[in-house]
């Protein structure tokens, strides 16, 4: 049975990126559902979608005639899933390698506030983090997996966010240590801007957006 809290976060993603006019979810619901099958990217991205229609979409590329089978877990559909004529890239996962599993599952949800989605293993070396959209997989490993010394700023994940600012002063007021403040690079548009944050193990987590 799939994960039923990942697939809903994930019916939320599509109706997002559909009312933020990404073309990204126009293939998706091109295949997936017959009276987008027809028109063109413009077209879906001004017709209303709604979440039901979302998990519907969802539960079908699970393998379910329905959201209401998928939680039922009625028996998958025998037909075969349509899927668009090419690839599309759904959403990326960045795995954190860490050297205390634990600690690390407690600093991002009490400083930074994600969830545990999942843990695995007896006992746990492999978990996952969720806030909102954002995911982060993490990895336990037993000695250091690179030496950072020589290079200050290396990422290993960055996170967009609707307003950084506001971001920023809830880390803040949670106490979080920071790499780098709040602050606008050469690289971020007018009214935007970023700021990082050390994990535990020293990964550096770029959260970037708006400012305004």
């Amino acid at each position: 049975m799939p994960n039923l809290e990942n697939l809903k976060k994930q019916a939320k993603r599509y109706v997002r990126w559909h009312r933020e006019g990404r073309v990204t979810v126009c293939a998706i619901l091109r295949a997936s559902l017959p009276r987008f099958s027809s028109l063109a990217d413009s077209e879906i991205l001004t017709q209303p979608f709604r979440l039901a229609e979302a998990q519907n979409v969802v539960a079908r590329h699970a393998g379910f005639s329905s959201w209401a089978a998928l939680k039922e877990g009625s028996p998958k559909v025998d037909r075969p899933i349509t899927y668009p004529s090419k690839p599309v890239l759904m959403n990326a996962e960045p795995c954190l390698f860490v050297t205390d599993l634990q600690r690390s599952l407690d600093f991002f949800t009490r400083k930074l506030g994600f969830k545990v989605n999942l843990t695995y293993g007896e006992p746990p070396f492999f978990g996952q983090v969720g806030r909102d959209a954002a995911l982060l997989a993490l990895r336990l490993v037993h000695q250091p997996v690179m030496m950072k010394s020589d290079e200050g700023d290396l990422l290993s994940a960055s996170i967009w966010v609707t307003n950084a600012k506001q971001l920023f002063l809830e880390f803040q007021a949670a106490g979080v240590q920071f790499h780098q403040p709040l602050r606008n690079e050469p690289w971020h548009g007018a009214g935007q801007g970023g700021f990082i944050v050390a994990d535990p193990d020293g990964n550096l987590l770029s959260f970037g957006g708006r400012t305004d």
